[in-house]
């Protein structure tokens, strides 16, 4: 039995096509993907992430912990509502789960975890926790929406108590504020600009309306999944998962080795995988000609497999199929996809393919 966010009933009024995610309940698209797609690189569109956990650590331990558990340093975040993008690593240094840690206070500390990987993240964490002086609160009381495009901010600020407004329209890129029951953070998945509110559940339904009647286009998975390849924004499970690690997945710049006493876990699977440049090349590639790139396609340069595609589909901002993907060391172009037993051109590129509306790449590729 799958689990019904509070925005279900809303979902459902609108003919949402909805679909089994995570454990979850949730709309794949409102009627058509692409319109929700080019509503949030024109204008503005919402989604449900009320299946994202958030997850608070708190305790005068808590900054140590989290410069333990994460591989990047949040030893960077000093002003409060300072945000940090770092993946949670195994001992080996396989990806556990990507996520963001908001600095709220010098012993509070808010986690956004991934919804398939929540349950293991959080007994993990607790595991962690224990020698430290700490404490692991899930949220399981408060829900999200994310707004995202070029209008978006003006219409969540227009919604916005007097008390929060001012804060929020001074929020810079990947920073929150937390004012009485409001969470607000400029944080995104599309590659737009934004902002994620974080409510109680009770309130969610009414603010979901209340951006429904300024004019902002619910949106779906389906195009949350095309926008965020289209901005080469990993997906976990494809693009990184347990058995890779993030120095093979295009998120060293997620790794902070620059304090040597930092201990981190993971950390000397990583050393060791940097000394021996077993590293693989995590790339964008754009199809040269028919046919749609897709997850576990294999790739080759000349008859030597070389790796696949973690991620791929049509982008409907460039008209053409694209995809990232993980190729070894050595591999050199030109590179072929194999679809359907042919062996197809595929061009690489260095994602993003689409940034705050422009396009990243030359569409002059063939």
């Amino acid at each position: 039995m799958s689990n019904q966010t509070p925005l279900y009933d809303a979902h459902v009024a609108l003919g949402a096509r909805m679909v089994p995610f995570a454990g979850w309940m949730l709309p794949v698209h409102f009627g058509s993907q692409l319109d929700e797609h080019h509503a949030v690189r024109r204008c503005g569109g919402m989604f449900d992430v009320c299946h994202m956990r958030a997850v608070d650590v708190s305790g005068i331990g808590a900054r140590a912990l989290l410069r333990f558990v994460l591989a990047n340093d949040v030893q960077k975040l000093r002003t409060p509502g300072k945000a940090l993008y770092s993946c949670l690593l195994r001992d080996d240094g396989g990806v556990l789960d990507d996520l963001i840690v908001y600095y709220l206070a010098e012993d509070r500390f808010r986690l956004v975890v991934n919804a398939g990987t929540a349950t293991k993240d959080i007994a993990w964490l607790q595991v962690q926790a224990e020698d430290f002086a700490v404490r692991i609160a899930p949220r399981a009381d408060l829900g999200m929406i994310a707004v995202q495009g070029p209008a978006a901010r003006e219409k969540v600020l227009s919604l916005l108590p007097e008390s929060v407004r001012s804060s929020a329209a001074q929020l810079k890129p990947f920073s929150a504020l937390a004012e009485a029951a409001w969470f607000v953070a400029r944080t995104g998945y599309t590659g737009e600009d934004g902002f994620e509110v974080m409510l109680d559940h009770a309130a969610l339904p009414a603010f979901w309306q209340q951006l429904l009647e300024t004019g902002v286009q619910p949106c779906g998975l389906g195009a949350r999944d095309t926008l965020r390849l289209e901005a080469g924004m990993n997906l976990y499970g494809q693009d990184m998962d347990e058995q890779v690690s993030p120095l093979s997945s295009g998120l060293t710049w997620t790794v902070d080795l620059r304090d040597p006493t930092r201990r981190f876990i993971g950390r000397d699977a990583l050393e060791a995988e940097q000394v021996a440049g077993r590293s693989a090349q995590f790339v964008g590639l754009v199809l040269a000609g028919k046919g749609v790139l897709r997850q576990h396609q294999p790739l080759f340069a000349g008859d030597q497999p070389v790796g696949e595609v973690t991620s791929g589909g049509f982008a409907p901002t460039l008209q053409r199929s694209i995809a990232l993907a993980r190729i070894a060391p050595d591999a050199v172009a030109p590179l072929c996809v194999g679809i359907r037993n042919k062996r197809i051109p595929v061009t690489q590129v260095r994602p993003p393919f689409v940034r705050s509306g422009a396009v990243c790449i030359d569409l002059a590729l063939r």
